[in-house]
């Protein structure tokens, strides 16, 4: 019995980590069956940081009472520019992306950030890269690789590849995904834009960290920030009462499972795994969300899967895998088992976040 109980306590991040790849899944398919129903983008980012910022901060209240450290206009002006790129920027343009290409593909597309990530960093100097050493090279290569992927993904659709349950087209999905294949270039380029901010997001934020450690209470005021300032955008392009409203239907479902699912529970479960795997255990399984998003994308949402789509995915991983490994080898051994708190992301959304954690380890490490 003992014996039983041990390796189901082994087994338990596993089982917790496809857990939230499943959730984070559901966040893609609810958002783009809600995307298509009508509502606008900016009302459900609203909506979404709103939750989050509701759900998060009774426990910063609670549990960092005690170590919260003083509000300054440098802190201040910096939480405002995440709240903009992370809620605005990033889920605005993902989410307009995600509108015209698909879920599943702008899932894999995602799977680019942290060598996007990779990148800025390097240009600030947040990262020293030696290529003589091997995890160095590891990180150039994975970040190309990646990066070649999404190229390819952009530049070839391939042929429709049937699925099992696939169906014939209505007239109206055949419009929808002539729609789609007119901005399949554009869509991508938003979706990329998206990357981008969201890797100066995790950029920002291992400055801001170092001044302001309280990460829930830091989480809770970027989507305080990141809501007032979609709400000024939506309230400027959704003018009508009905744009808002919000019934027992899909609108309502995404707000809840955004803010709650996508912010709260992942939160929670990615300190528990950090706590005794790390951000690289946790980002090894961002690839599954991509293949669980692509196969409930086409039962659900009638969404085409294409062979250039599949490759694409297929190298982002392998170029994501390789840059986590090169993380990896940088932080082998250095980091102390019990810095737990301090590994939590601090963002509104569910997507590829872990592996860039490390960058604020390295901040610390240096400071230290």
């Amino acid at each position: 019995m003992a014996l039983s109980m041990a390796n189901f306590d082994k087994l338990t991040p596993y089982f917790l980590m496809v857990f939230l790849q499943f959730g984070s899944a559901g966040m893609y398919i609810i958002s783009m069956a809600t995307l298509n129903h009508g509502m606008n983008r900016y009302v459900l980012i609203v909506y979404r940081n709103a939750i989050a910022a509701l759900v998060l901060a009774p426990f910063a209240l609670i549990l960092e009472r005690k170590t919260r450290p003083k509000m300054t206009i440098s802190i201040f002006l910096q939480i405002m520019t995440l709240g903009f790129l992370e809620p605005i920027v990033d889920q605005g343009f993902t989410y307009l992306g995600m509108e015209w290409t698909s879920a599943s593909y702008t899932s894999a597309i995602m799977n680019a950030v942290p060598s996007v990530t990779f990148v800025i960093a390097v240009i600030f100097r947040l990262e020293q890269i030696n290529i003589k050493e091997i995890h160095s090279q590891a990180k150039v290569l994975g970040t190309l690789v990646t990066l070649g992927g999404a190229l390819l993904m952009t530049l070839y659709k391939g042929p429709v590849l049937n699925m099992p349950w696939s169906h014939t087209e209505s007239h109206h999905e055949s419009s929808s995904s002539e729609s789609a294949d007119k901005h399949w270039v554009a869509g991508t380029l938003l979706i990329l834009l998206g990357c981008v901010a969201w890797s100066c997001f995790y950029v920002l934020q291992s400055i801001t960290i170092k001044k302001y450690g309280a990460q829930l209470s830091l989480s809770s005021l970027i989507c305080l920030s990141g809501t007032l300032q979609s709400a000024a955008i939506a309230l400027a392009v959704e003018r009508r009462a009905s744009g808002w409203a919000v019934g027992w239907n899909s609108r309502l479902l995404a707000a809840l499972y955004t803010g709650i699912v996508s912010s709260g529970i992942t939160y929670y479960v990615q300190g528990l795994v950090l706590r005794t795997k790390g951000p690289v255990f946790v980002t090894a399984f961002n690839p599954l969300c991509m293949i669980i998003v692509a196969i409930l994308g086409s039962i659900i949402l009638s969404e085409k899967l294409h062979l250039g789509s599949v490759i694409g995915g297929i190298i982002i991983a392998i170029g994501l895998y390789s840059v986590v490994w090169g993380k990896s080898k940088d932080y082998s051994g250095s980091l102390p088992a019990n810095d737990d708190a301090q590994q939590l992301p601090v963002t509104a959304s569910d997507k590829t976040k872990m592996v860039n954690t490390t960058i604020n380890n390295e901040h610390r490490a240096g400071s230290a």
